[in-house]
């Protein structure tokens, strides 16, 4: 099985974009990452093209994939939608890698885009809610925010960790995301905001919670036959790990971890050869700050229980020996659904390249990104490495 490399990748701005489409959107992304191919690209050099969508406000619903490739000047090439929530797009780079490393396609483009804010809240709450279990979640009135408060208070009846612990990542988040000119909330916060705001399902407060966002996220991956056509210091996907876990909540063995992100973490790491100490930084899924809290434990950064003092000792900051979410994380860049996974490997990307700005990570050689679905229903977990001049 041949390696695959991401030759480029790019995002639009998130937040509220009124005068913007799905597709509209999706164009703007693909042609962001075309132009970040060092040696450059045509869009007629991808061979098969994924898009990941929930479909937020049944936005074409059918034939999603063609609708937005076709406007994005893709004219020809197979593609299809894939959904699988929060984690459509990491999964759609997931199966753009798969294409690329059976030897179906030398270029293959992976997608996500959604567009959430031109809707009443309710709305967005019955759309938001339909990754949830259907039955004895969803229709009975739970809401991801109470789902994942749930978890939060059985994290805190069992560990040590308290509410001023997920205060204190979105401070770190928010911080991080004003130095990144696509966050939708872009801007700092103090641990009084982050403590002191209202609540939404407690323990979480709204300082605890991701905003709903527009964007659209686009990755190129290519084969290593090709690569070096397009540039000389290619990123390698040096690991990939996938898995589902039971929709509901209320199904699962326990509530202090998600099971899907802890299988798809090994699956990477051992497939990338490497163990979390060997990582540089990494971008997860903090839809609430819990799932960071979590994702800590998971992802292998700390034994279980032990999240609370990772956050304490400063390692996870942006100058700390593991940066988590130098983007800012969904809590502070956004969460348009669809789009989510794709701009973690844009980040990361950046982040490999030397290319994030003001908030780069020295000298950067190993990251991870981790998308989770719904409230762990599905996640997957990337590895990419920075390699040297070819």
């Amino acid at each position: 099985m041949r390696d695959a490399y991401i030759i480029g990748a790019g995002q639009t701005s998130f937040g509220a974009m009124p005068g913007e489409s799905y597709r509209s959107l999706f164009t703007e992304a693909v042609d962001h990452a075309l132009e970040s191919v060092p040696a450059g690209i045509d869009a007629d050099a991808v061979d098969e093209a994924v898009v990941g969508s929930l479909g937020v406000g049944g936005r074409q619903i059918g034939l999603s994939g063609p609708a937005v490739t076709e406007h994005a000047g893709l004219h020809g090439v197979p593609s299809a939608r894939i959904e699988n929530a929060c984690a459509a797009s990491g999964y759609a780079v997931r199966q753009a890698i798969q294409a690329v490393r059976s030897g179906m396609a030398d270029v293959a483009l992976a997608g996500g885009v959604e567009v959430m804010t031109d809707m009443s809240g309710d709305a967005a709450k019955y759309w938001l809610g339909v990754s949830g279990e259907t039955e004895w979640e969803r229709l009975t009135g739970t809401t991801f925010a109470g789902v994942y408060a749930q978890m939060a208070s059985a994290y805190f009846d069992r560990y040590e960790a308290t509410p001023e612990h997920l205060s204190r990542i979105a401070v770190k988040n928010h911080a991080n995301g004003a130095k990144n000119p696509n966050a939708h909330l872009g801007f700092e916060c103090s641990l009084e905001d982050a403590t002191s705001a209202p609540a939404v399902a407690d323990p979480l407060n709204l300082y605890h919670c991701c905003p709903t966002s527009d964007g659209a996220a686009a990755v190129l991956v290519a084969g290593e036959e090709v690569v070096g056509e397009y540039t000389d210091e290619p990123i390698r996907v040096a690991g990939v790990g996938a898995a589902s876990e039971r929709v509901g909540l209320f199904q699962r063995d326990t509530y202090t971890g998600i099971d899907s992100s802890a299988v798809a973490a090994a699956e990477a790491y051992d497939s990338a050869g490497i163990d979390p100490e060997d990582l540089d930084f990494a971008e997860v899924h903090d839809c609430f700050a819990i799932a960071e809290l979590l994702a800590y434990e998971d992802l292998g950064f700390c034994e279980r229980g032990a999240a609370h003092e990772l956050v304490e000792s400063g390692a996870t900051e942006l100058d700390g020996a593991l940066p988590v979410n130098a983007s800012g994380g969904l809590k502070s860049k956004g969460h348009p659904i669809g789009a989510t996974g794709a701009g973690q490997i844009a980040e990361a990307y950046k982040q490999l390249r030397g290319e994030a700005g003001d908030r780069q990570i020295p000298d950067a050689e190993v990251g991870l990104t981790h998308n989770v679905g719904g409230s762990g229903g599905a996640a997957v977990v990337h590895v990419l490495e920075r390699e040297v001049a070819r």
